[in-house]
């Protein structure tokens, strides 16, 4: 009788719970659980469980939640186990070579990009952030460079004109799942050959911070309009009006010129903002200690905090 396959998985965000959860349904349940260690919170800064780590606790999984990978403690923890393959997925730990030589399968890792485009810790909003027409999933086998191994299957999907970093990574998480699944017993017979990846091609996706999420209005009205959807839900695209914050959800490139950052117009279907090229329309914003609104119910009811000529910096 063969024995069952052993597969530890190493993961953190939501991200990394839906690739788990594909696993658990496919009966390739990991013997054991690597997710960072738990994090303050919320307003009330408590400790926080990843989502993989309550997923795990939820089906009885042993998590394990060393702060790094690079002491012998931990190796030799790891290679107790077992493995015959390490599954990676949004980890946020560095993995060293003598991690990645334990299990006699390797480590495979699922990318949200079509590698070598967007390498790094934010391809997803890159990507949409970018204008690119398309992006994916790589499962590739794991190397000590960042992003670097053999590519081992792609999925792709085209990035629509509505879609935010938010339902791209949505989209891309059910199609990384489904590649890993469909890759690990191809990887067992050994009909899965990785393809080096070019490196000439290679670009990297730098983390997303809320410094760059500040809306600079001298840029043209399609570079913004991108921005605003790739930095949805997080960290959320900002300007000020009098001094007063606004978080800009929504937005639609419209004609319009003027001074950067000038209010052309503003009506019930939203905020008209002039750009470096172009105009802005903002159509769905939050204010200071406010929830965030279509812009037709703030226009009825503070129509005045918003009226032409006035300029958002």
């Amino acid at each position: 009788m063969t024995q069952p396959l052993r597969i530890v998985f190493a993961g953190t965000p939501e991200f990394a719970a839906r690739h788990l959860e594909a696993l658990l349904e496919a009966g390739l349940t990991p013997v054991a659980v690597y997710t960072q260690p738990d994090r303050p919170a919320g307003r009330g800064q408590k400790l926080m469980a990843s989502p993989v780590k309550q997923l795990a606790v939820a089906h009885g999984i042993p998590v394990l939640q060393p702060a790094t990978l690079r002491d012998a403690a931990a190796q030799a923890e790891l290679a107790a186990l077992a493995p015959d393959l390490l599954v990676v997925v949004a980890y946020g730990l560095i993995l060293p070579q003598v991690v990645l030589d334990i299990p006699h399968l390797g480590c495979i890792n699922s990318h949200a990009s079509l590698l070598p485009r967007w390498r790094g810790a934010a391809p997803i909003q890159r990507a949409v952030e970018a204008g690119d027409a398309e992006s994916g999933v790589t499962v590739m086998q794991m190397e000590a460079g960042l992003d670097t191994g053999p590519m081992l299957l792609k999925v792709s999907t085209p990035i629509s004109a509505e879609d935010t970093g938010g339902s791209l990574h949505d989209r891309l998480a059910a199609l990384g799942a489904a590649a890993v699944v469909e890759a690990i017993p191809l990887l067992v017979a050994g009909t899965l050959k990785g393809e080096r990846q070019d490196e000439a091609l290679a670009t990297y996706a730098h983390k997303l911070n809320k410094d760059e999420a500040r809306l600079d209005w001298s840029h043209p009205a399609e570079e913004l309009e991108r921005r605003v959807r790739a930095f949805t839900p997080w960290p959320i695209c900002h300007t000020t009006l009098g001094g007063a914050a606004l978080k800009v959800y929504a937005a639609e490139v419209t004609d319009g010129q003027g001074a950067p950052g000038k209010i052309l117009d503003a009506s019930r279907d939203g905020l008209t903002v002039a750009c470096g090229s172009g105009a802005l329309r903002l159509t769905r914003l939050q204010l200071p200690g406010g929830k965030p609104l279509g812009f037709s119910d703030l226009y009825n009811s503070r129509r005045e905090q918003f009226a032409p000529g006035q300029v958002l910096v």
